[in-house]
Formats: C-alpha cells, sequence, structure tokens
C-alpha cells in the first residue's frame, strides 16, 4: 500500500469513530460475562465496530441502571431494523450467534448505533447459501444490499468458499439487529456527565460491553436491547430458519 494510500486509510479510520475487538488468545484488555477480547483495529472504508466473542456464559439484563433511572429521553428510532456497514462487503460472509457487534455512527440509525446482538448470518440474506452460492429451495442467492454483488466470500478460505449461514430461528435479524443506544456506562451509572439514552417500553437496559481500557469511543457499557431477547447459549440457536418449514418472518 503506498504512503498516500495509508494515510487516507487512516483518516477513514479515524472518521469512523469505532472500535473492532475480536477474542485472540494472549492478555485480554477487556472482558463481559465470560467473554475474553484484545484490542484490534480493522481498517475499512465502511465503518469499524467492536465485536466481543462469547466464551460460554449467558448475558444478564436489567430494566434500569444501579443508581437511579437514566434521566435522558427515549431515543428516536430505538428499534428499527438496520443493515450493519460489513454487509456491503462481498468478502464477508456472516455473523456468528457467539459474537456481539455494536457498529457506532451507523448511516442506518437515528440513534448512531447497529446493535448485532448473538446473530448469526446476514440481515440481508436470512436463507444463507452453499458454498458454491446456491440458496436453499424457495429463497433467493445471497447479495450486497446496496450494490446487489454477489457475496462470494474471501479467496482465503476454500472450505467455506461462498457459504453464508441461515439465521437462527428464534434469534432472527428482527429480534437481534436494529438500532441501540447506550443507557448506562460501564458501572451501571448515567451520572459521569456523557449521554445516555432511555429504554422505554418492550426494552431493557442490558450489560453488553465492560471497560475496554481507555474506551477513547465511549462505547463500554449497558445498551437497550429487546425485552426478553438476552442471549443463552445453552439453549440460543438450535434450529435455522428455513424458507419452507421455519420462515425468518
Amino acid at each position: 500500500m503506498t504512503l498516500p494510500a495509508r494515510e487516507a486509510n487512516a483518516k477513514s479510520v479515524r472518521e469512523a469513530q469505532a472500535l473492532r475487538i475480536r477474542a485472540m488468545g494472549g492478555v485480554a484488555i477487556g472482558h463481559h460475562h465470560g467473554m475474553k477480547a484484545r484490542l484490534f483495529v480493522a481498517s475499512s472504508s465502511l465503518c469499524l465496530a467492536l465485536v466481543l466473542v462469547q466464551q460460554g456464559c449467558s448475558s444478564s439484563t436489567s430494566t434500569a441502571a444501579d443508581g437511579g433511572a437514566p434521566t435522558a429521553t427515549t431515543a428516536a428510532g430505538l428499534g428499527s431494523p438496520c443493515t450493519p456497514a460489513q454487509e456491503r462487503d462481498p468478502a464477508f460472509l456472516a455473523f456468528a450467534d457467539n459474537e456481539l457487534n455494536v457498529e457506532t455512527q451507523s448511516p442506518s440509525c437515528a440513534t448512531g448505533v447497529c446493535l448485532v446482538n448473538h446473530f448469526r448470518g446476514r440481515v440481508s440474506c436470512p436463507y444463507g447459501q452453499t458454498a458454491d452460492g446456491q440458496p436453499p429451495s424457495g429463497a433467493t442467492a445471497c447479495t450486497t444490499p446496496d450494490k446487489h454483488l454477489p457475496v462470494t466470500g474471501g479467496a482465503s478460505d476454500p472450505v467455506k468458499k461462498a457459504q453464508v449461514a441461515a439465521q437462527c430461528a428464534d434469534r432472527t435479524a428482527e429480534k437481534t439487529v436494529y438500532c441501540s443506544c447506550r443507557c448506562a456506562n460501564a458501572n451501571g451509572k448515567t451520572d459521569d456527565g456523557s449521554a445516555y439514552c432511555a429504554c422505554g417500553d418492550g426494552f431493557e437496559c442490558a450489560p453488553l460491553v465492560s471497560a475496554i481500557g481507555a474506551d477513547p469511543e465511549h462505547i463500554a457499557g449497558s445498551y437497550c436491547i429487546k425485552a426478553n431477547t438476552a442471549y443463552d447459549k445453552s439453549t440460543a440457536c438450535t434450529q435455522d430458519c428455513d424458507p419452507a418449514t421455519r420462515p425468518c418472518n
């Protein structure tokens, strides 16, 4: 990569104002409910995201932040559908249900945050496709949501090729991928001067992201999730959506 290209890429990273964290071996700088993570900044012209990988414990939720209910009003657009920016990349295959993804500065959301709460597959391709790019009967092949390019996957994986996982029947995009907002900090408080939202009816304020170092983007903390959708690894994603027998919607 040339120097001007690197500088342009670095600028896009800064402007995205987000973090991407993926579980790796070694020393962890952040953790949440059994998750391990190290800081990993991924360059992208679309956005960056924060990703935590679940390692065997279920999430817990609360209806209000400790120390008192949030004083902010319910955010406009809370719960509206969103399509994560990663899905614009034809090489991106799918999210994994053991991951939590917080996309900041999302163009899809008035709240600024597109939350991907332990969701598997692609929002834009509910029934997935085979390694050869073939969808199940009654569905269509996966394409990017913006330019409708075929999802081909990365050339570095000769096994998966273009394989996209179907959404989980119990954790469809409608239940787990939507516009959200931060309702409390990493300590469950709302009195530190930062901006927080109130979750409102049908939502819970759930502690999703614990402290991650200096947290310059103020991502750590609790987020509004739809009521009764907390992730439990022991019971989640036992069946796939199927256009004939288990439609996603």
